[in-house]
């Protein structure tokens, strides 16, 4: 007899007056005066319970079964029968029930019947807030949208490259990364000049986090045609909002021969393919976060699926701005990186759906996008979603060398320390493309669920790096 999961009970995929073992934690217990117990268990595959009913003849019913408590997990035999209820389906009739684990101080047991604030659970119970109906149906929502967008590279032919998470570059040219280092801090070595020896360190140079794979994902792109990677990045920004984090996951592709607008035709498939799945598949988890977050989320997602992107250019963007007599907090001229209040007029209150935003000028974008003939911008998109702001960011990527060697200068930057990205372009240099999608801010568009740190299962922000 093998275990099954209540997620293949509600799908009706165990016949019934079936001998079954399930295992799970209990939820909630009410005993009757007739002698029986009945017991809501789950096991986090899906987001119902299903009701377990112990005789008072079960052998343990007066010494364990009477004193289960929310929490306690539990392994339990028998028989699955259509319910007496108007409440569930199915009940199952115990044959035996074991005890696993006993909740040691059930009144001081964090996660019991009591509702708690979202705050609450990710501030003071982080390492339990995984056993909640929150969490619990954001997880699966997370992990089909995850696989959703496997299915769709694969599909496309593109293959999962893992690049390296330790870099000795910033891909973006600019912002604060994490340092990683084996050298002792009350002992560092020094040169003749006070700076630091990091010929003594582990990789005998200075060494970070990256920031994103982009660049190392290029060099599979210009050698596999089409490419992509998902993995965690890292910025060390002195920000505590609701919109960072510190350690996040990141898909990016890349694709060889391709301009600009191949690559947001394919991030516009993209995205719907994956909401089109998650709503497929995630029926019950999106009718609680329409029950408790956004009753309009299905209508949104299903809104979504039916729009087409508006695409704009970066100079009408700033027109629209210019004329719309709304007094910005950050002033708003030709050459600025739009602010998230300048995002949120040109989706939510002027065009009203997805939007991209083409031709930025190259002063506010990285070295490695490619100059636009006018000198002045870059060939560069930011997908913008209402409710979210950018999600979704992509270029064309700059493939003549006499003009990338320009940008790293004009950045600040040194060829030397980008030879390996740049000798890419002495060897078969062709027109490639990539963007990046932020894991988390697709979540939370989806599920509704604003704050970003309770769409990642362990949030790393500034002051918290643990539990």
């Amino acid at each position: 007899m093998s275990v099954v999961s209540i997620k293949k009970i509600h799908q009706h995929q165990i016949n019934i007056n079936s001998i079954i073992i399930i295992q799970g934690w209990v939820k909630n217990k009410r005993d009757s005066k007739s002698g029986r117990s009945f017991i809501d268990v789950y096991d986090g595959s899906c987001l119902l319970s299903i009701q377990v009913i112990a005789d008072n003849m079960l052998y343990n019913y007066k010494e364990e079964i009477l004193y289960l408590t929310s929490g306690c997990s539990v392994s339990i035999s028998g028989q699955l029968v259509h319910s007496l209820g108007k409440k569930q389906k199915y009940d199952i009739l115990v044959k035996s029930l074991q005890v696993i684990g006993w909740v040691k101080n059930p009144n001081t047991y964090p996660i019991s019947a009591k509702k708690h604030t979202i705050e609450y659970l990710r501030e003071n119970v982080q390492h339990l807030r995984s056993r909640t109906n929150f969490i619990g149906a954001m997880t699966r929502v997370r992990h089909v949208l995850v696989q959703a967008l496997h299915k769709f590279f694969d599909a496309r032919e593109y293959y999962l490259i893992s690049t390296p998470i330790i870099t000795n570059i910033n891909t973006e040219g600019a912002g604060a990364m994490f340092k990683v280092s084996t050298l002792d801090f009350n002992n560092i070595p020094k040169q003749t000049c006070g700076n630091v020896d990091f010929k003594k360190d582990f990789f005998k140079k200075e060494s970070f986090l990256t920031v994103s794979g982009q660049l190392t994902l290029e060099t599979y792109a210009c050698a596999l045609s089409k490419v992509y990677n998902l993995g965690p990045v890292f910025r060390a920004e002195n920000s505590n909002t609701s919109r960072h984090l510190s350690e996040f996951w990141m898909l990016e592709a890349e694709q060889a021969f391709c301009c600009l607008q191949d690559i947001q035709i394919l991030s516009e498939e993209m995205l719907k393919y994956v909401i089109a799945l998650v709503l497929q598949e995630c029926k019950l988890d999106i009718h609680f976060f329409k029950k408790y977050f956004d009753v309009n989320i299905e209508n949104r997602l299903q809104g979504f699926l039916e729009q087409n992107f508006i695409q704009v250019e970066y100079e009408e963007v700033i027109d629209i701005l210019l004329h719309s007599k709304i007094n910005f907090k950050n002033h708003v001229f030709f050459g600025i990186n739009l602010f998230t209040e300048h995002e949120k007029y040109i989706v939510e209150k002027y065009f009203k759906k997805p939007v991209i935003i083409i031709n930025y000028p190259k002063n506010v974008k990285a070295f490695y996008m490619r100059l636009n003939d006018d000198k002045k911008t870059v060939a560069a998109m930011d997908i913008l979603l209402p409710g979210i702001g950018e999600i979704l960011g992509g270029s064309q990527r700059e493939e003549r060398i006499h003009i990338l060697d320009d940008r790293i200068l004009e950045s600040g930057l040194k060829k030397k320390d980008y030879w390996w990205y740049r000798d890419l372009r002495h060897y078969g240099t062709v027109p490639h493309s990539g963007f990046g999608l932020g894991i988390e801010r697709l979540v939370s568009y989806i599920t509704g669920i604003k704050n970003i740190r309770d769409v990642i299962p362990f949030p790393r922000t500034i002051h918290h790096a643990d539990f």
